[in-house]
C-alpha cells in the first residue's frame, strides 16, 4: 500500500495502481473527469501508463463545457 493525496484528501492504493485504475474506482467515466498528477494534466490515453507513487498528488475535476 501507498498513500496519495486524491483532491486534497489522503488515501491509501495498492502499489502499483494507475490513475487509470483509481478513476475506475471512483466510479467515474473515464471521460467524465479531467485529472493532474503533482500539477501536471494528463490526458486520459495516458492514465493507462501513469504509475501512482508514495505522496502524489491527484487532481480530478469535471471538466465544464457551455459557450
Amino acid at each position: 500500500m501507498i498513500e496519495i493525496s486524491l483532491n486534497g484528501e489522503r488515501r491509501p492504493v495498492d502499489d502499483g495502481s494507475t490513475l487509470a485504475a483509481l478513476v475506475e474506482a471512483l466510479g467515474h467515466s473515464p471521460a467524465a473527469l479531467v485529472t493532474a498528477v503533482n500539477g501536471d494534466f494528463v490526458p486520459r490515453a495516458q492514465r493507462q501508463d501513469c504509475r501512482l507513487r508514495n505522496g502524489d498528488v491527484i487532481t480530478t475535476f469535471q471538466p465544464i463545457t457551455g459557450g
